[in-house]
């Protein structure tokens, strides 16, 4: 097998266009995803994928500002630990402070983007690629196992199953990680009105910026409900 032909066909399977499902389906997978995020029971499970999105953009965020990443845990109560090391003050600690509860929404909106561009194949293997990247940062066996399953589903989907499976399956995780990233803030917020957590995500930053972490809580919900409405505008190709 020619090697240029090879890699000429990957490379127009990643790029190109595919089409664009019906408004059904559009619409059906953004009721699955709901469902699994609104039902405690359910969002006890589904909040791992939320957990992986929040720890990899902790992770994500220290390693472009510069500082260096010792390593991802994720526990089966759906809790993560990022640690990084570097200075304990300024810009990069605080973008990796505020990375953990914006990434799960961003990352949502950013594939929304792509699939209102219908790139679904590009969208798949991105966030295989990013799980893959994740899986070697991982240092415990239960987040190991979290992401292989994760990392392994995507990568099944983008290689065996047909078109409509596909973009099933990549609206599905998108409407998903849009919805599933406005549950977590309210939790945060509901916890520190009765004295929990007090050493969050808002917290730490309020501590390094000098800004109420209630400033912080309302920059969450503003990206979390900015990106839900602006991504799901372009899913539904409004």
């Amino acid at each position: 097998m020619d090697r240029s032909t090879t890699l000429d066909g990957l490379w127009d399977r990643l790029t190109g266009i595919q089409t664009a499902p019906a408004q059904w389906l559009v619409i059906a997978t953004a009721v699955a995803a709901l469902a699994a995020v609104a039902p405690r029971p359910l969002w006890r499970i589904s909040r791992n994928a939320i957990t992986i999105a929040h720890e990899g953009g902790h992770g994500l965020v220290a390693l472009l500002t510069g500082r260096r990443l010792d390593g991802i845990r994720l526990h089966s109560d759906t809790s993560g630990l990022t640690v990084s090391r570097g200075r304990p003050t300024g810009l990069g600690m605080i973008l990796t402070a505020a990375a953990g509860y914006t990434a799960p929404s961003l990352l949502g909106l950013g594939g929304a983007w792509l699939l209102s561009a219908h790139r679904i194949t590009l969208l798949l293997w991105v966030a295989t690629a990013l799980l893959v990247a994740m899986l070697m940062m991982i240092r415990n066996a239960y987040g190991a196992l979290t992401v292989l399953l994760t990392g392994g589903t995507f990568l099944l989907v983008s290689w065996l199953a047909n078109s409509e499976v596909q973009a099933a399956f990549a609206f599905a995780v998108v409407w998903f990680l849009l919805i599933g990233g406005v549950r977590p803030v309210f939790e945060l917020q509901a916890k520190r009105r009765h004295g929990g957590a007090p050493d969050s995500d808002a917290d730490q930053l309020g501590r390094l910026t000098h800004v109420h972490p209630a400033m912080w809580l309302f920059l969450f919900h503003a990206v979390a409900l900015c990106s839900l409405l602006g991504g799901g505008r372009w899913l539904l190709g409004l």
